[in-house]
């Protein structure tokens, strides 16, 4: 059976790898090459993988043609964190028709990634 893997290629691999460890505690689970300048690693977000490749020539300056989409506990916790790990927050979240809280931002290299979590539940109004 098939699988996939989102792979985010960047000129400043090792920047981003602290972010997605500082912000999301991913777990490094493999580096290539295992000594000397990484040029893989592959990070885990509970049961998922990703890819970050180191690549001189990305140029951060084109617009976004991929963006992850990562399930968090709780999205509002987590944004006071995104700048201080290196991302950009790029608006405040949003509950979505689907059922998703959703807050978009820019990791260091401006790569869009979807924070999301289940929309909070709503104590009922109080009757009168």
């Amino acid at each position: 059976m098939p699988t996939v893997q989102a792979i985010v290629s960047t000129p400043h691999i090792d920047r981003q790898i602290a972010f997605y460890q500082e912000l999301l505690g991913a777990v490094e689970t493999n580096r290539h090459p295992a000594e000397g300048p990484v040029f893989f690693v592959s990070l885990r977000l509970g049961d998922s993988e990703f890819g970050i490749v180191g690549n001189a020539d990305t140029d951060v300056s084109r617009p976004s043609r991929t963006l992850l989409s990562i399930e968090v506990d709780d999205v509002d916790a987590l944004l006071p964190r995104v700048e201080a790990a290196g991302g950009r927050l790029l608006g405040p979240p949003n509950d979505m028709p689907w059922g998703q809280r959703v807050a978009h931002v820019h990791d260091p290299d401006g790569n869009m990634v979807n924070l999301t979590c289940p929309v909070p539940a709503r104590e009922p109004a109080a009757q009168q």
